[in-house]
């Protein structure tokens, strides 16, 4: 097996808390556009994570026009997808922190120079940027190895498509089985298998015991090779995948 020299890290819920912050402030403009289309359903950002979790504002807006049946103008779109960057990016620069131990495994990465750090993300890269700033993990990355679904590509698209990883693989050199994938949603992961490239679950952020077990059962369901409950657990999932060693999945719980 080739060895691994890059990681990928997603970044909302893998690095940094920032999905709730998010979602809160993306259900008031869901909302606003299904009462222009005269649709009664409306969304707390809670509702808008259970059927959205993983997707930018782009792709939840394709699965709600699918959902209810509407067309949305491509101006008007992108006039949306603007607002709701300005929106998230407000709260998160007010009150976004880092996930739980994240940034200390980074620390001790970045000092040993082992593997190449990228952040690959489908938020937008003005979001992603504004996040890792905040916690002040920018430090561990280079100006272009952070890669936004939203932002980075020819045509804007957000995970599962594996389109992302597949640009991000492209801009570092490297190959898919030299690679690492740390992901939390199932959207996330499933963007990394198609590319090809080995995913280490994370389920920290979610919460309570039963939902974390679920998810790791889903994401592990959809090809993660391995799953950390807790970033302190990082250097041993690593090991999984460098030794093979991905038979059963790992239980902190």
């Amino acid at each position: 097996m080739p060895k691994i020299t890059e990681i990928f890290f997603d970044c909302d819920n893998t690095l940094v808390l920032s999905e709730e912050l998010a979602f809160e402030a993306c259900a008031d403009l869901a909302n606003e556009i299904l009462e222009a289309w005269n649709i009664s359903d409306r969304y707390t950002g809670d509702q808008l994570i259970k059927d959205f979790v993983g997707q930018n504002f782009r792709g939840m807006m394709g699965s709600l026009q699918k959902k209810y049946n509407f067309e949305i103008p491509a101006d008007k779109l992108e006039g949306y997808v603007t607002k709701e960057e300005d929106k998230v990016i407000a709260k998160l620069e007010a009150k976004a922190q880092p996930c739980v131990g994240a940034s200390e495994e980074l620390e001790k990465l970045f000092a040993e120079k082992k593997y190449g750090l990228a952040v690959v993300s489908s938020s937008a890269l003005r979001r992603v940027r504004a996040s890792i700033k905040k916690v002040n993990q920018d430090k561990y990355f280079d100006e272009d190895k952070v890669f936004s679904a939203a932002t980075s590509l020819p045509k804007p698209t957000s995970k599962p498509d594996p389109a992302i990883y597949l640009h991000a693989l492209e801009k570092v050199g490297k190959t898919a089985t030299e690679t690492v994938a740390v992901e939390d949603s199932k959207s996330g992961a499933l963007s990394a298998v198609r590319a090809g490239i080995p995913v280490i679950a994370y389920v920290g952020s979610y919460h309570g015991e039963e939902t974390q077990k679920a998810m790791a059962q889903a994401l592990t369901e959809l090809g993660a090779k391995t799953v950390m409950y807790h970033w302190s657990e990082f250097p041993d999932r690593m090991a999984d995948i460098e030794n093979g060693d991905v038979t059963e999945v790992h239980s902190s719980l």
